[in-house]
């Protein structure tokens, strides 16, 4: 998913679909991944230390030759109930071919200056053309300004999915050759949908999605410059064919089709991106609205669901004497890093070899090398893959590996805003196709459930099925129970486990301390919670 147009006007999420991440493997590809979401720092410094969610004071975001990377995190888009309860703010703009609209896309989502907006451009979403029209595009003579050129139930249906928090897959098109490459790209996250093409406002059932309706009115003479500059030098076009095609199509199109929506539009921007004012305007208002929606999850967790009974979603591992003894082990204060890590190594091994147990498995028969039929079973699902909420959730990687040949991986990290103690989604990256898999969910100590119902949430937004989420943690607390059974009650919470109580800083009681940085070795900052296993620095 990176690379996604939108991450070139500065697409919220880091979030890639390129076959999972290979922790355990030879590939680097993953920790350069999350290299370009944070700064830069020394390898020397002793003892580590942990970082917290993006400092007010610094700009959320890093900038590079070809793209703007926003490195502040996703505050939650859904309620303590985990049902989203605020839509995705879209705001549509039109305007004539070559009017400015990506400029002034990309000038609004730079002075909006807030984390995971999504630009889609309707130039995604021409249709699929047939062998006749292939050869009208070739000589120029496919209208492709005109409103049956686009496939508009594939962008309302895309617009809404986006709109609703979920992963939608955008084709990709090449002008060069007027065809859809084999290749989609996915697009996930969105507090800021900006949706502009030149079509923007040509449907009905299209106007019904949007907020705010911005029309860029430019110089038709400004837009067949910048068209023969774009077309020529980026689409391998001539200038003659260019010429032609814009007397032929493009003029009488937005004189029959594009301007007369002007009128639909609640601002109109002359002279595009030079119109600063216009824009501050825009702006102003977008964030208005996204204050009006901002949401207080962990709060409303910390007050809900208490004093009932354990969910029948949950399983605990027998509480053996070697699985008490290994617990005093890692609980106790005193245990050196070194123990701790070997202790709970053992215990994540034991916990993912109970939760195996719970998959869906079939009668089959095999024959042994004496020749006689051997009635057992075998795994009846298509796929096992493993997502680890960082830090602490890699840890438990190995041992998932060690038992489940093949499987894939993915990752999540979730911080907390220090500022609103909300938990924040910061950076994705799943494997193609999750949704057909059964997943087990990793995240070695869950308190409040905040950061759990968030990496949930993500996962169904991808299409998992919530039957089929399987959510393992070494120690949680009453609190986190209820609340990811509440929310998603088909989820199967696994844990070796659970202590009663969460204290005012949302620390697990009795618990075992930060486990991201006793199994690290990083030191925590005096207001650390259970959930705030962020990635050391």
């Amino acid at each position: 998913m990176a690379a996604a147009t939108a991450a070139d006007a500065g697409r919220g999420t880091a979030e890639s679909e390129a076959g999972g991440r290979d922790l355990g493997g030879d590939s680097n590809s993953s920790a350069e991944s999350l290299d370009r979401l944070l700064p830069a720092v020394g390898s020397t410094r002793s003892p580590r230390k942990r970082t917290t969610s993006q400092c007010k004071s610094e700009p959320p975001l890093l900038r590079t030759s070809k793209r703007t990377i926003y490195t502040a995190g996703r505050p939650p888009w859904y309620n303590e109930h985990g049902a989203q309860s605020k839509e995705a703010f879209v705001i549509g703009l039109g305007g004539g071919s070559a009017s400015g609209k990506t400029t002034v896309a990309r000038m609004i989502i730079e002075a909006l200056d807030v984390p995971w907006v999504v630009l889609l451009s309707m130039d995604s979403f021409y249709k699929v053309l047939t062998k006749e029209q292939q050869q009208q595009a070739s000589s120029n003579d496919f209208n492709f300004d005109h409103p049956d050129a686009f496939d508009f139930d594939l962008i309302i249906s895309t617009l809404k999915k986006l709109k609703q928090g979920k992963s939608v897959k955008i084709p990709i098109y090449d002008f060069t050759t007027h065809s859809r490459k084999k290749e989609w790209k996915t697009l996930y996250g969105a507090n800021v949908i900006i949706f502009e093409g030149i079509m923007a406002f040509a449907d009905k059932e299209l106007l019904k999605l949007l907020d705010m309706k911005i029309f860029v009115d430019t110089d038709s003479d400004i837009r067949l410059v910048r068209r023969l500059r774009r077309d020529i030098g980026e689409r391998g076009r001539d200038i003659e064919g260019v010429i032609k095609q814009y007397n032929k199509f493009v003029k009488p199109a937005f004189d029959q089709y594009i301007q007369p929506t002007m009128r639909l539009a609640d601002i109109v921007v002359p002279r595009g991106s030079g119109n600063t004012v216009a824009i501050d305007l825009i702006v102003q208002h977008v964030h208005s609205q996204l204050e009006e929606r901002e949401l207080s999850v962990r709060a409303a967790l910390a007050s809900a669901h208490q004093c009932h009974p354990l969910p029948k979603t949950l399983s605990v591992l027998k509480n053996t004497p070697q699985v008490k003894g290994m617990h005093t082990i890692i609980r106790d204060k005193e245990t050196s890093r070194d123990e701790f890590i070997f202790y709970s190594k053992r215990l994540m091994r034991l916990l993912i070899e109970h939760a195996l147990s719970f998959l869906p498995f079939q009668t089959c028969t095999v024959q042994t090398p004496q020749g006689q039929d051997y009635e057992g079973r075998n795994y009846s699902g298509k796929q096992i893959t493993g997502v680890s909420i960082l830090r602490a959730g890699e840890t438990m990687e190995p041992a998932l590996r060690a038992v489940c040949k093949d499987v894939r991986i993915g990752t999540i990290l979730i911080q907390t805003n220090r500022y609103t103690g909300e938990p924040e989604l910061h950076y994705l990256r799943l494997p193609k196709d999750i949704s057909e898999d059964h997943v087990i969910l990793m995240d070695c100590t869950v308190s409040t459930g905040a950061a759990a119902m968030m990496a949930v949430r993500v996962l169904l937004d991808h299409d998992v099925p919530e039957d089929k989420i399987f959510l393992l943690s070494l120690l949680m607390a009453e609190m986190g129970v209820h609340s990811v059974a509440y929310a998603f009650p088909q989820v199967k919470i696994i844990t070796t486990a659970v202590d009663k109580k969460v204290n005012d800083l949302f620390r697990i009681i009795p618990g075992i301390g930060n486990f991201g940085d006793r199994y690290f070795g990083t030191d925590a900052p005096p207001d650390w919670s259970d959930e705030e296993d962020l990635l050391d620095s």
